[in-house]
């Protein structure tokens, strides 16, 4: 029998996501078959610093998700670049942990989905699960992400995009170019639905945008369209295969935090969608040239818009999508025959084949 691998799970991150992150960790660490894996638990705070956690006691709340909280009352952390096999550290003593052999990057948002900890994890020499630095930034970057969409002819909303050190906005030329209202108001780094806002009369437009403004210091304000709202996994490296879509059939103005997270009732998940075999297969296409134009890898969840014409506009994808025992990612893979533990392995045997093609690289003349 072949030894168990030493997995690494990073979890909790400083970002507006940390709940969500904590959520999923959860989730994974009860679906991960031990006799494949060693776990080494990771929590970060809020405030960034990382704690070993013990697999029993690394949550505080568990049995209400609004409250759930990190467990510090653990072995602070230092995780060491180019430290020969030792990446981690006790920061009290500087003893070294065992080294790990693959990292799932459990995290969702600022510093943890935008490329910031997968460079940390690359400069340690430890392979990961997920996207890379640069598919996961400009996956991260709404911005960034929608012109690559659209240089490589992949149909994407209207938006128009504005700093928070631009003076005397023309609100009015926004919403007119946009094709009036309603409108959403969004953070450009960032996911969950945080700091979102469906805005559908002018005086609504100035508070949002400012709500906006406390998580990102860019923001898109996007064009509201009548659409339903499909979802699709992607799961692969070189060779990304789709999953079914799925369709999200929301109970309140939008497909808010509270109902993607927390409140079960909040959206109706109709996981296949109903959709012609036509329409299908469109999803799936945009979802895989998506993936692969954003230089993305291992997994990835792309959000689509259908309009009452049929046409099919990629909203953003989630290069770390959620892993809660209500997201969309596990059960879209679940309904095209792939369970979630299942799931878990085949991502973490991406990352090690990633890893592998990257040592057969040159890093010097």
């Amino acid at each position: 029998m072949s030894r168990k691998l030493n997995l690494g799970i990073i979890f909790g991150g400083r970002s507006a996501e940390h709940e969500v992150s904590i959520q999923s960790a959860r989730n994974i660490i009860e679906a991960l078959d031990r006799d494949k894996y060693d776990l080494t638990l990771i929590g970060i705070d809020r405030d960034g610093q990382w704690y070993l956690n013990d697999t029993s006691h690394f949550l505080l709340g568990a049995q209400q998700p609004e409250l759930l909280k990190l467990n510090q009352a653990s072995n602070a952390l230092v995780l060491k670049p180019g430290s020969g096999g030792q990446q981690l550290v006790k920061s009290s003593d500087m003893s070294p942990l065992p080294a790990l052999d693959v990292v799932f990057p459990v995290l969702h948002g600022t510093y943890g989905e935008d490329g910031a900890v997968q460079g940390l994890l690359r400069m340690a020499g430890v392979p990961f699960v997920g996207s890379g630095v640069l598919g996961s930034a400009v996956g991260m970057d709404k911005d960034i992400m929608k012109r690559l969409l659209l240089q490589a002819g992949i149909p994407t909303p209207k938006w128009v995009t504005v700093y928070a050190w631009e003076q005397n906005l023309d609100h009015a030329a926004i919403i007119e170019s946009l094709g009036g209202f309603p409108i959403f108001v969004k953070p450009a780094n960032l996911g969950s639905s945080v700091g979102i806002h469906k805005v559908k009369k002018a005086e609504d437009l100035a508070p949002a945008l400012a709500d906006a403004f406390s998580y990102d210091t860019k923001v898109l304000v996007e064009q509201g369209l009548t659409v339903r709202e499909i979802e699709c996994s992607v799961l692969g490296n070189e060779q990304p295969i789709a999953s079914v879509p799925g369709e999200i059939k929301v109970q309140a103005e939008f497909y808010s935090y509270e109902a993607k997270y927390i409140d079960e009732s909040g959206a109706i998940l109709e996981i296949p969608a109903q959709l012609p075999d036509e329409t299908i297969q469109r999803v799936q296409q945009l979802a895989i040239e998506s993936f692969r134009v954003l230089n993305a890898e291992g997994l990835a969840r792309v959000d689509c818009f259908l309009t009452p014409e049929g046409d099919v506009y990629v909203n953003e994808i989630n290069t770390l999508p959620g892993f809660t025992r209500i997201s969309m990612y596990p059960k879209l893979w679940e309904a095209s025959g792939i369970g979630y533990t299942e799931l878990l392995d085949k991502l973490i045997s991406l990352a090690l084949e990633r890893e592998q093609r990257q040592q057969g690289l040159r890093t010097s003349r």
